[in-house]
């Protein structure tokens, strides 16, 4: 596995927090929203984040190969122990998953173990803040 799908889904997670925090900020500092405005921008943020972590920024989609082996000069991918070489990568968009065959027998899941919860619980926030937004909005005269 490349260092970027070992290390880069956490930190780009925590980098897309810390950037969007700033406008966030400068959203709620001036517009005064409500509570479940700010929530459901929050669990949206959330989502966006969990799934973009959970696809692995992209490498699911484009080389979902290299997120699950190293390749090696002969062009065979193999493990990190370099015990076992690839046999098959199957990768579903929704929820995110990425499993990685292995000529051993043992299949590894390379998603992240808290994108999937995120994603869930970011998508429940939004659509409950949402719904909550639109019944106050029908109740104003």
């Amino acid at each position: 596995m490349s260092l970027f799908a070992l290390f880069g889904p956490p930190a780009i997670t925590l980098l897309l927090f810390a950037v969007g925090a700033f406008p966030y900020a400068v959203w709620v500092s001036r517009r005064k929203p409500s509570q479940p405005a700010r929530w459901a921008v929050i669990g949206s943020a959330a989502a966006i984040a969990a799934y973009g972590a959970g696809t692995v920024y992209g490498l699911a989609f484009t080389s979902p190969l290299d997120v699950c082996g190293d390749r090696t000069r002969d062009g065979v991918y193999m493990d990190a122990g370099r015990d076992y070489s690839l046999t098959s990568v199957s990768m579903d968009s929704f929820p995110p998953s990425i499993a990685c065959h292995w000529s051993s027998g043992r299949n590894t899941e390379e998603v992240w173990f808290w994108a999937t919860p995120l994603l869930y619980a970011g998508l429940a926030c939004a659509v409950i803040c949402s719904a909550l937004l639109l019944i106050n909005r029908a109740r104003r005269p």
